[in-house]
């Protein structure tokens, strides 16, 4: 009976049970599909990652050892699924006769390759010019030899005398940096750029002419077994760095130092590793802060008709309900919400996950997507218990009878606004906020080859403060400003109120708790919009920065090293239709002491437009200024920031780099004078690089010629440029294109769906923000209806009593689009700030996404409206019917 009675009520007022229901539904919606893009996020990055290693594993033979027993120990092991034997060869230099004059190089390295390598590891090399096979000559070597396809040239070899091959084809090497690395050094200890001038053999060809010089010079001749690996890993880089990195360590134990293994895929799943972490955070700070809102709505909905509850808890226990009977019903009552509003929740999440990752699965496996759901559900129950069973088992114990009834009663001021937690908390914020923009500050620790990494994650501390604190302040704000400004609100409320703003203002001073309740609700989920949008916007505008930088521009010609083609090539490209500007670039190289760099000479005037410079880019003022310098002291030579801190330069040092002169073809001393630091520059690796003025290079070097050439298209028509500049050039020069490079660009983090994650954030936050502007109102507004029922009872009509709502929804609306608004500028900047290793290179401010802002806006006022427009059209009822309902 008791049970039936209790069914009744929940039946009656069915409005409370469904606002809660879809509260818990958005939590769960949120954390669900949240957590499956950051399974995805994390499968993604390892995906990429292994993807751009040409050979996972080079086992160097040791001095002595024999490498048909290495290759047959690392053929043992269980992962590896193919093996090359490569020969390394040091030589003395290439010599070749062409065009009536000799050329010659330093010291290079001679490969040797068997038949099968390219087909095993498809990726370590491409033919530009001839055939696949036989004698293949690296572009760089080409260059410098003037060699072509059909020409000879002449190998030397320490102790022998040098011998002469045939060039069969012209290749290039994308991963020549771990091909040539020293295998047994730790990264900082790498050479800083792979050798210059390469040749590679078939196999017997290269042992017929080096194993003699193994025989007297085994220092000069070494072998490496090549091997591909079995690439079914863990989804999690992390948890895929620690299985590969073990596995050549045990590897490493049963050669018992026959062999040391260089592991490139370690080492490419060693960086991703550090950004999955990135993903991670990026999900507890902008996916939490939703999932803690939406609880606080909830929480919110179910406390909106606590009278109520405890006035059926009352009428229940004068028919003879226990604490019990209450307990368990309330837990019946906290079941229905928490799995109805769980189960929709992961319905939602599926249709989210669908729509912005184009997946039905939350998460990259079964197992995550069980996990994940499993997860989400429970602490949508959990939500209930709290909001629901725990306070009705509260007040149960806690309350008799009569006071459960009262509905009268002056309440005192919560308890944390009397201690200032509010200020408190925003204070710590601020403290953490200056200790993660010291210099050095890192969020995630992923030292190179070391498998344990961390995040700190004291720092979300930070926002997460701040969004707190804001919060409570708005609340002591509105509750303030009602409390205290009644005469103010009188004169605001005058010309919409008449003489009833006296009144109507003494309505929201009485009703201000819970006015304050809902403009803070509505001021964090704009918080959470804003700053959730504006991150999201900043982020895409930097990827894209990054990638001009990376590229140069929309689209990049770059001819081979060493060679140099005359500034009328501008003309030529400048004539395909969609170019709207060419700025050619020397791309030289100088040694600054024994350090070799990239030089590149510009134009100071038209550079800084071509380029797209950012002030940023430079230090010691605006880039046009610093650009200027170059342009009044032409010797003047910007270098980057390791440059400058290596060498100890000081603004207005004379250094001298040595360059190769066109004339001699040997070094030349050049002198310049250090005005200041670029810490990016377009196409510029991202270590030690020097820019100078490219008509004083080409003085001291006597070379005009340029070989890159940055092509503006404005934006539009790119990869249609593109492939007509790639047709025009053919494979004498290389074409990238900015929406090619934008795809590989840069981190990792570039792999994830960033793109679906903003439009499942977004949507979130605006159903987010029309659920505390609209249903958390209505709310609010629904218990007032038996107040609204007496005034009409008493002659008030629809006009005088929409003069009350509607004064209640502006109070709101506005008050949660202001301080929403400024807290969520300030809630941006520190996230920006702590999320500084997520931007390459770091903004220079943040990206307002104004039409995302505008539509927020009008969804709140929106929702307000339709709040407050049901309550003034449920006044029209007979107001006995509702005095009678209650």
């Amino acid at each position: 009976m008791l049970t039936l009675t209790w069914l009744r009520g929940l039946i009656r007022r069915p409005g409370r049970l469904a606002t809660v229901t879809i509260g818990i539904a958005l939590a769960v919606a949120m954390l669900a599909t949240l957590g499956g893009f950051l399974g995805n996020a994390k499968a993604s990055m390892t995906t990429r990652s292994i993807g751009t290693v040409a050979v996972d594993w080079q086992v160097e033979t040791a001095t002595g050892a024999d490498p048909g027993v290495l290759r047959q120990a690392v053929e043992a092991d269980p992962r590896v699924r193919a093996t090359e034997r490569v020969g390394f060869a040091e030589t003395s230099g290439f010599t070749a006769a062409t065009g009536g004059t000799t050329q010659s190089t330093g010291a290079g390295v001679v490969l040797g390759l068997p038949d099968t390598y390219r087909a095993t590891f498809p990726g370590e090399l491409r033919t530009l010019v001839g055939s696949d096979r036989g004698v293949l000559v690296t572009q760089q070597t080409a260059a410098n030899l003037h060699a072509a396809v059909g020409d000879t040239i002449t190998v030397g070899r320490a102790g022998l005398a040098p011998v002469s091959v045939r060039v069969d084809a012209i290749v290039e090497l994308p991963h020549a940096n771990s091909l040539f690395q020293k295998v047994g050094l730790p990264p900082g200890a790498q050479p800083q750029a792979p050798p210059d001038n390469v040749v590679l053999l078939p196999s017997a060809d290269w042992h017929g002419l080096f194993d003699p010089v193994a025989a007297i010079r085994p220092d000069q001749v070494h072998t490496q077994i090549h091997a591909r690996l079995d690439h079914q890993l863990p989804n999690d880089p992390a948890a895929a760095f620690n299985t590969v990195s073990g596995e050549a360590r045990n590897l490493e134990v049963k050669l018992a130092g026959s062999g040391v293994v260089g592991n490139n895929l370690a080492a490419a799943l060693d960086s991703a590793r550090g950004d999955a972490l990135y993903s991670q955070a990026l999900f507890l700070f902008l996916g939490l802060p939703g999932a803690v809102l939406a609880g606080l709505l909830t929480a919110t909905f179910a406390a909106s008709g606590a009278e109520r509850r405890r006035a059926d808890q009352a009428l229940l226990r004068t028919r003879g309900a226990t604490v019990r009977t209450i307990t368990r019903l309330a837990l019946l009552e906290t079941a229905i919400v928490g799995i109805a509003g769980g189960l929709f929740g992961i319905g939602a999440a599926v249709l989210a996950s669908r729509w912005a990752f184009h997946s039905w699965r939350l998460g990259a496996t079964t197992m995550q997507a069980v996990a994940w759901s499993g997860g989400a559900i429970l602490i949508g129950v959990a939500i209930a218990a709290l909001t629901i069973a725990r306070p009705a088992r509260r007040d149960a114990r806690a309350l008799s009878v009569i006071a459960s009834r009262r509905r009268v009663g002056r309440p005192g001021a919560p308890r944390w606004q009397r201690y200032g937690l509010d200020f408190f908390l925003l204070a710590a914020a601020g403290v953490v906020y200056w200790l993660t923009g010291r210099n050095g500050y890192q969020l995630v620790l992923a030292p190179e080859g070391v498998p344990t990494i961390s995040v700190s994650y004291w720092a979300f501390a930070g926002p997460a403060l701040l969004w707190l604190g804001a919060g409570l302040l708005s609340w002591r704000i509105v509750e303030t400003a009602l409390r205290r400004g009644r005469r103010p609100l009188s004169r605001l409320l005058k010309p919409t109120s008449g003489p009833l703003a006296g009144t109507v203002a003494a309505s929201l001073g009485r009703q201000r708790r819970l006015l304050a309740g809902s403009t803070m609700l509505a001021a964090l989920a704009i918080t959470f919009a804003a700053s959730t949008a504006t991150f999201n916007a900043t982020y895409k505008h930097q990827a894209g920065v990054d990638a001009v930088l990376t590229n140069g521009a929309d689209v990049t010609v770059t001819e081979p090293p060493g060679v140099n083609v005359a500034t009328s090539e501008v003309a030529r490209f400048a004539a395909i239709p969609g170019v709207r500007h060419v700025e050619p670039l020397q791309h030289r190289y100088a040694y600054v002491g024994a350090d070799l760099q990239d030089l590149y000479g510009v134009n100071p005037v038209t550079i800084i437009d071509a380029g797209k410079l950012q002030d940023a880019y430079v230090t010691g003022g605006s880039a046009r200024d610093v650009f200027a310098t170059l342009t009044k002291s032409p010797d003047a030579i910007l270098v980057s920031a390791e440059t400058a801190h290596d060498f100890q330069l000081h603004r207005g040092d004379k250094i001298t780099l040595r360059l190769q002169d066109a004339r001699t073809k040997r070094s030349t001393n050049v002198k310049f004078t250090y005005v200041g630091v670029a810490t990016e520059f377009p196409t510029a690796p991202r270590d030690s690089f020097l820019v100078a003025n490219a008509g004083y290079v080409a003085k001291a070097t006597g070379d005009n010629g340029v070989n890159t050439f940055l092509v503006d298209t404005g934006g539009s028509n790119i990869a249609r440029v593109a492939q007509h500049v790639r047709t025009d050039v053919g494979k004498s020069a290389t074409v990238t294109d900015l929406a090619s490079t934008r795809r590989v660009v840069g981190s990792s983090l570039t792999a994830v769906d960033l793109g679906g994650l903003t439009r499942v954030e977004l949507a979130f936050a605006l159903a987010l923000a029309a659920a505390a502007g609209g249903l958390a109102l209505w709310l609010g507004l629904d218990e007032r209806r038996r107040a609204n029922a007496i005034a009409a009872a008493l002659g008030a009509n629809r006009r005088q009593i929409g003069m009350f709502v509607h004064a209640e929804t502006a109070v709101v609306a506005i008050g949660g689009l202001v301080l929403g608004a400024v807290t969520g500028w300030v809630l941006t900047r520190v996230l920006v700030k702590v999320l500084t290793g997520v931007f390459d290179p770091p903004p220079a401010g943040l990206t307002i996404p104004w039409t995302y802002l505008t539509i927020l806006a009008g969804t709140l006022v929106a929702a307000s409206l339709a709040a407050s427009t049901a309550a003034i059209r449920a006044a029209r009822r007979a107001p006995i019917d509702i005095l009678r309902t209650g």
